[in-house]
């Protein structure tokens, strides 16, 4: 298993969590030099709050691990390409590189501007792709 995999499949178990709190299933982890020092999923039900995206919260975490603002030499792999604010966030923390599963067509950043992100931002989209956009299609079939 190629290292992009190991660590979407940690994202994968933390959208699996949402799934069971009755979230929209989207996890998200931090990992700084081989560790992974964040990880999220969605909460924007249980917390009341909209901006409680998995991205959000592992952010927060990986933040607060580091002791600072920024994570240059981190990478963000996360199920579900990031919505315009979470790009935004990603792009004020300097996140070094993001790994993502699905495209998301209707909400994801790069169908609003591939610009939201920081300049020196690595991106990989597609990673277990199919295993990340099945979770969240048979989510909303369920919710239908």
């Amino acid at each position: 298993m190629e290292i992009e995999e190991k660590y979407m499949a940690e994202a994968l178990r933390e959208a699996y969590i949402a799934l069971d709190e009755g979230e929209i299933p989207i996890g998200a982890v931090v990992v700084c030099k081989g560790r992974i020092i964040g990880k999220g999923h969605n909460m924007t039900e249980r917390l009341h709050d909209p901006t409680a995206h998995a991205e959000m919260i592992a952010i927060t975490a990986a933040t607060e691990a580091l002791g600072g603002k920024y994570l240059n030499d981190c990478t963000l792999y996360v199920t579900v390409e990031p919505c315009p604010m979470c790009a935004g966030a990603l792009n004020w923390a300097q996140v070094g590189r993001i790994v993502y599963g699905a495209i998301d067509p209707r909400r994801g950043y790069s169908m609003f501007s591939p610009s939201l992100l920081h300049p020196k931002t690595e991106v990989l989209a597609g990673t277990l792709g199919e295993e990340c956009a099945a979770l969240m299609v048979d989510f909303f079939k369920s919710k239908r």
